[in-house]
């Protein structure tokens, strides 16, 4: 009885042993998460700011980010005015990089590829444009998105909106259609101007209120382009 009791406090002792020279799980704290691994050699990520991630080790290339930030992935300064060539030349620097024909040899990296090919051209479109960029900003400090129904108490630009409706309406004149061109491209550049001035002032509400008044003229942007389409 004894001999038996003695040879499971050994082991017991034993395991203990083993147990304390295992490596212990990192102590996470409330709301951090776990750093990624690279799912080709396993290597930690942590650090990493680059988007996109390749690989410290094996340079594999990593998953794009669930939510990255558009401007970072662009090397563009979070702000409404930004310079439009260093844009460019950061798109073209991606597409080459990440062109999917580059990863042809590994089924995964060419995935990754496509999906981070995707993404460039959501962030170049996204903050190529002025009324997608002021909107996104708008979601990145988190105010509610622009709607056409923020214009509601504006009468007189609600009137200038429905007159050139009405135009639009009417048979198509080339003469008129041109006129009608000019006035949404002259519109379309005084409230970028007046967002640019809001933005930097930091006044949210306003650029969210011009922002509206730019859906309003896209759209009419869209009409107008549809209507000189030949039928």
């Amino acid at each position: 009885m004894q001999a038996a009791l003695r040879v499971q406090l050994g082991r017991a002792r034993r395991a203990l042993r083993v147990s304390e020279l295992a490596p212990r799980p990192r102590c996470v704290g409330p709301g951090s998460v776990p750093s990624p691994r690279c799912w080709s050699c396993g290597v930690a990520l942590s650090g990493l700011d680059a988007v996109p991630h390749f690989c410290p080790r094996c340079r594999a290339l990593q998953p794009p980010e669930p939510r990255p930030d558009l401007f970072r992935l662009m090397e563009c300064d979070r702000s409404f005015r930004i310079d439009t060539q260093r844009l460019q030349r950061r798109f073209r620097s991606l597409q080459r990089a990440l062109h999917p024909d580059r990863f042809g040899q590994s089924p995964a990296e060419q995935h990754y590829s496509e999906q981070h090919s995707s993404l460039i051209n959501k962030a170049y479109q996204t903050l190529l444009h002025p009324l997608s960029r002021g909107l996104y900003l708008l979601e990145l400090r988190g105010v509610e998105p622009a709607q056409e129904t923020d214009c509601d108490e504006d009468k007189e630009f609600l009137m200038e909106i429905m007159e050139i409706n009405e135009k639009l309406a009417e048979p198509q004149n080339d003469e008129i259609l041109g006129e009608i061109e000019t006035l949404i491209k002259d519109r379309q550049e005084e409230l970028t101007k007046e967002v640019t001035a809001a933005f930097e002032r930091d006044d949210l509400q306003e650029a969210k209120k011009l922002l509206a008044k730019m859906k309003y003229f896209a759209n009419l942007e869209d009409k107008l382009k549809n209507k000189k389409i030949p039928s």
